[in-house]
């Protein structure tokens, strides 16, 4: 079999994409008042600018408790103008629009939304300082056809396609790890209970919007957590998912925002620099206690190959490379090992038009150096200044 090139067009279900390269969802704080601003459409248009297949806004919430903080996006038709006006800045630079949609559950922040965090079992949020909820039946059922209306507003905005949040300990995730979901219901217990909510998700998802756009699931392959959710099921469940025919492609995360977030990123964890982001009382728990919490782990390109590559042994469905993709070399070794895209984060955020240049001379580096000191900006309003901005406002250093 021909390895494909990453810059030619590709099917991603209903969709052609320009590349196999999509920019990856990072939440940019850029949507005060849950809205779109004209700063969140100029940071995707300029990355549409730059060359992706396809950017991802992040993170758009089914329900007002779903959001990890006040002034993220949720799904309603007040947010309906903002995304339609962002979708035509995106496709006039020739890129597709993908929403990543979701439910933050136990990683949402009840105290900053004035609504009750939602959790598979009875636990305790460090964010909001508090005891969450258990969620009801009434509340799954409630958030499930949430996320289906969400991909109809994806829609009627012009959005190209989906991506549902299945990752990171957020709603969905959180029910299928064993260390946070301790129910005795249908919603619990087995790896098939445990996977009931992102299996309903998904199907709720495709029967809503048919093949009018394309439908993509963030998924975590392990959760990075002593007890939590790891490969051995991962990979079941990442084949009831395949066998449903509700998605189209699965993107292939890691970690915990709950419990191990720089599990995914690897590199240092800026303590610092998230101290000083951060308003009281976080400030001083960081400060205290943050190196417990935010470990450091070593970087290196492709870190999440090993593990995808059991995904892409075990799966026919499509599968999107994450995880330190900074280099052409990297994308050419995901297409010769079978993987249909990629996705960038940081290495975009560094540098916004590193396609276009890849494309013109393929040895091009990445000026990203992964000091991950992009993370805490999104906190401090500066978006993305701590490490000292390069002419085109991102940070030098990413």
């Amino acid at each position: 079999m021909t390895t494909p090139d990453v810059f030619q067009p590709a099917e991603l279900g209903p969709v052609t994409l320009r590349n196999r390269i999509l920019k990856a969802a990072t939440f940019e704080g850029m949507t005060k008042g849950a809205v779109v601003t004209d700063e969140l459409i100029e940071f995707h248009r300029r990355h549409a600018a730059g060359g992706v297949g396809m950017t991802t806004v992040a993170y758009c919430a089914v329900a007002p408790e779903g959001r990890t903080e006040y002034d993220q996006i949720w799904m309603r038709p007040e947010a309906l103008p903002g995304l339609r006006r962002l979708a035509e800045a995106v496709h006039a630079e020739g890129s597709a629009v993908s929403a990543q949609i979701g439910h933050a559950g136990p990683v949402a922040n009840g105290k900053s939304n004035k609504v009750p965090a939602l959790s598979p079992s009875r636990t305790f949020s460090a964010q909001a300082l508090s005891v969450i909820r258990a969620a009801s039946k009434d509340d799954i059922r409630r958030i499930t056809r949430a996320h289906a209306d969400a991909a109809q507003y994806a829609i009627e905005a012009g959005f190209d396609a989906v991506e549902i949040h299945l990752g990171h300990n957020y709603f969905a995730s959180s029910f299928l790890s064993p260390k946070i979901n301790k129910r005795k219901d249908e919603y619990g217990g087995s790896l098939q209970g445990r996977a009931r909510v992102a299996r309903d998700v998904c199907r709720a998802v495709r029967d809503k919007v048919g093949d009018r756009i394309a439908v993509l699931a963030k998924f975590n392959m392990d959760d990075g957590v002593p007890g939590g959710f790891w490969l051995d099921e991962s990979l079941q469940v990442a084949q009831w998912i395949e066998s449903d025919g509700s998605v189209d492609a699965l993107e292939l995360t890691a970690g915990s925002s709950l419990l191990n977030p720089m599990y995914l990123f690897r590199g240092e964890a800026p303590l610092r620099e998230f101290a000083a982001a951060m308003p009281q009382p976080l400030k001083l728990g960081i400060q205290m206690v943050g190196g417990k919490f935010l470990h450091s782990y070593p970087y290196q390109e492709a870190y999440l190959l090993d593990s995808a590559r059991q995904f892409r042994a075990a799966l026919g469905l499509p599968l999107v490379l994450l995880g330190g993709v900074s280099t052409k070399a990297t994308m050419d070794r995901a297409m010769a090992e079978g993987f249909q895209f990629v996705a960038m984060a940081r290495a975009l955020l560094r540098e916004p038009d590193l396609l276009n240049r890849l494309q013109q001379d393929p040895s091009t580096p990445s000026l990203c150096i992964h000091c991950n000191k992009c993370m805490p900006t999104i906190f401090s309003g500066t978006h993305c200044v701590l490490a000292g901005a390069d002419d085109q406002g991102q940070p030098a250093g990413v």
